[in-house]
């Protein structure tokens, strides 16, 4: 007989809530309306970001790659002797995440730990997703307690696997990628969205979450990889998938505009690191796999593109860990909470101000006070 597991009191189920994406080809067009409603965009302008899907199949890979990751979460508990049922949600697409609320509450879970995909601040990667679930209990009589889990950019299971992606890419490259530049990716937001993320300073003032952890994140991984290689390698931090108004100001520079300006400055070799995003999904395979790599072709710079975590055991590992640390407070206790590089562990429950949404305020699950 196994002896008890790790104690995950008070919680007796784990959601894993993510974005959510396109099935197949007819799905592509409803689901980026889903993903835009409110905004005013044309329906001109979503097929031709629809055209980014039908390139491969008119299927995103997120939710096959969500589901591989809840698999690995059951296989990871049943070998901790856990016994928490997982479920999976979603934003914008099939299995909605009231839908998984519904089903919870007539499963009988009572109280349910959160987990997105979805690892720094701000209101898109963070307080969007607490406002859904605010909205999604409330069309759920019945539905469960939640409370999401904290941010997880520089927990170690985000960190490690990154910097040994980076080294697995040096090693892609000649010489070991010894003259390379690492070039750190995430997704592009509005910057006033940039400026606004995380709570408030001690004097009120908006932090700028969004870019200072992204940065800290780089940081820390240039700094174990030198340790590592024993060479430094000079980084950036660049962006990805911009959308939106083109008078709308969003973070910068975009990865090909920086590859562009790395040409000219005479950089031959680039890793192309995607820190900001968890997996394979449709901003890493599109916006570096593809449309990146072309543009590095094209100015003959070799590239090598850094894995992201996926369902390295580490990553798996850190989601329990973030769960029985959650339980943990929960209960009255001061667990140990992880974190690498410059920043703090981030908070249970989100302080004031925290990632204000532009378009007006609206009620948001922040952990304890659903």
């Amino acid at each position: 007989m196994n002896p008890a597991g790790p104690d995950v009191q008070p919680y007796d189920a784990l959601l894993v809530l993510s974005f959510g994406g396109p099935e197949k080809p007819e799905d592509v067009v409803p689901f980026l309306e889903n993903v835009t409603r409110g905004r005013g965009i044309p329906r001109e302008r979503l097929e031709q970001v629809g055209e980014h899907y039908f390139l491969f199949g008119g299927k995103s890979p997120i939710n096959d790659q969500n589901r591989a990751l809840i698999a690995a979460l059951e296989k990871d508990f049943a070998e901790q002797g856990i016994d928490l049922p997982v479920y999976f949600g979603n934003r914008n697409w099939d299995p909605y995440l009231a839908d998984t609320l519904a089903q919870m509450t007539a499963d009988g879970v009572q109280r349910a730990a959160v987990f997105a995909t979805s690892a720094y601040s701000s209101w898109s990667s963070c307080r969007q997703y607490r406002e859904n679930l605010y909205d999604a209990v409330q069309q759920v009589p019945g539905a469960p307690r939640l409370d999401k889990l904290r941010q997880y950019y520089n927990h170690p299971g985000f960190v490690e696997p990154a910097v040994d992606a980076v080294l697995t890419a040096l090693a892609e490259l000649p010489a070991n990628g010894d003259q390379a530049r690492l070039v750190f990716v995430t997704h592009s937001i509005p910057t006033a969205m940039g400026e606004t993320s995380g709570s408030l300073d001690p004097a009120g003032q908006p932090r700028g979450a969004y870019v200072l952890q992204h940065r800290s994140v780089a940081d820390e991984v240039a700094r174990r990889v030198r340790e590592a290689t024993g060479r430094a390698h000079r980084h950036d931090l660049v962006y990805c998938s911009r959308s939106g108004a083109p008078s709308t100001p969003w973070l910068e520079p975009d990865v090909n505009d920086h590859l562009e300006e790395l040409a000219t400055d005479g950089v031959t070799d680039v890793v192309l690191a995607p820190i900001g995003f968890v997996s394979d999904h449709m901003e890493v395979i599109y916006d570096l796999d593809t449309e990146a790599m072309e543009t590095a072709e094209r100015l003959g710079i070799r590239a090598a593109r850094a894995a992201t975590a996926g369902v390295d055991p580490r990553f798996v590992a850190m989601v329990r860990d973030l769960v029985l640390e959650r339980a943990a407070a929960e209960r009255g206790g001061a667990p140990t909470r992880p974190a690498v590089g410059t920043m703090p562990a981030g908070p249970d429950v989100c302080g004031v101000g925290c990632c204000p949404n532009a378009r007006g305020e609206r009620p948001a699950l922040c952990g304890a006070d659903s």
